[in-house]
């Protein structure tokens, strides 16, 4: 039962469900909790510890199938007669009442176990390009988390505070002396707030970066979704804008309407051209004082002063120009592509995109900026 319950989790997790040990061992109580003879008694006690979420409902009745086979016909039982003998035998304790009054101070101490592996601890430094499909799920759900994280700046507007030291609130505290005769008894003050800072995304879907161009724009199309002034644009031979495809609930839809709106798809590089339309038709979306990060290789087909130039200007108008770059994740790595000397000058930072942990690096320096 230990390894059907082990393989029922995997198969979960393969599917996008957050399930860990601490899930694994509520698991084995709610079989001990139960009469786990029976296989409707036992997938309800197993259904209700492992889902979180509507979604999840489906998955595991596929995932019960899949580890435990489908039922059984009447009188062929006996494979689950022995469910709750061996779930007690593995937690001998669950069911057994605690001391009087609640007091577990006589209980045994639990025996230390060794320290389990987590799947996120392993995806985060893994490279986009050896992931598989299970994989793919799973991280999808973490560069949801980290897409929500960007940059803010100081708005003109204050919010209300109850904080001394802040500015005070002459008009609350002058509206609140109306109720005490004239006399400000009350006081009121006003902290400065914070806004969403233009964040722009320039994703290099070009054939050299196949294999990370799927990873990263689920990364745009987080952010778009997340969070507010968010511009993304895709580019290869030429630029596309695609904020209004990567818009909507369903993410895998809105990656389909992108790819579809991108021509240029896994063909050639012109990153000079794509940036001088970036900031010639779209320098009004752009706008001063937003950041930019560009996510590319470096590899491109065009001149570098065209490259350069274009970089320049936009670092003008830009608050932070950010790039990523997935070849700079290896130790070894120097920028000696003409499209990299190019560009390195002009850019703030350089990171490597080409894992979990690299997009957990810009979201910190995002919400530093």
């Amino acid at each position: 039962m230990t390894d059907g319950l082990a393989a029922l989790t995997a198969a979960l997790r393969a599917q996008g469900t957050r399930v860990g040990v601490g899930e694994l061992l509520t698991a084995h109580n709610a079989l001990a909790s139960v009469d786990a003879s029976s296989r409707e008694d036992a997938r309800l006690a197993l259904r209700a510890v492992l889902c979180s979420s509507r979604d999840d409902l489906e998955r595991f009745d596929a995932a019960f199938v899949g580890a435990f086979g489908e039922p059984a016909a009447p009188g062929e039982w006996e494979s689950l007669s022995e469910l709750g003998a061996i779930a007690r035998a593995v937690l001998p304790r669950a069911g057994v009442p605690g001391p009087p009054g609640g007091d577990q101070r006589g209980a045994r101490e639990p025996a230390p176990v060794p320290a389990a592996w987590s799947d996120v601890e392993l995806l985060r430094h893994k490279d986009f390009a050896a992931y598989d499909e299970a994989e793919l799920a799973l991280a999808h759900q973490l560069i949801v988390e980290l897409a929500r994280r960007g940059p803010t700046r100081l708005s003109r507007r204050a919010r209300p505070s109850r904080r001394r030291g802040h500015q005070p609130d002459l008009r609350r505290i002058l509206r609140a002396s109306l109720r005490t005769a004239g006399d400000p008894v009350h006081r009121h003050w006003r902290a400065p707030s914070r806004r969403p800072r233009p964040l722009v995304l320039v994703c290099d879907v070009s054939g050299s970066m196949s294999a990370y161009a799927r990873m990263l724009l689920q990364y745009l199309q987080a952010a778009v979704a997340a969070r507010r002034r968010v511009e993304a644009f895709a580019f290869g031979t030429r630029l596309t804008r695609i904020t209004n495809e990567l818009c909507g609930r369903d993410p895998d839809r809105a990656l389909q309407r992108a790819t579809e709106a991108v021509a240029d798809f896994a063909g050639g590089t012109r990153i000079g051209a794509a940036l001088a339309e970036l900031n010639r038709v779209h320098g009004r979306r752009v706008g001063r004082g937003a950041v930019v990060v560009v996510l590319s290789d470096g590899w491109d087909r065009g001149e570098p002063e065209l490259l350069a130039a274009e970089m320049a200007r936009l670092r003008r108008s830009a608050y932070r120009l950010v790039w990523l770059n997935p070849l700079a994740a290896h130790p070894d790595f120097e920028p000696l592509t003409r499209g990299m000397r190019a560009a390195i000058p002009y850019a703030d930072e350089l990171l490597a995109g080409n894992s979990l942990a690299s997009l957990e690096e810009l979201a910190v320096i995002l919400e530093e900026i």
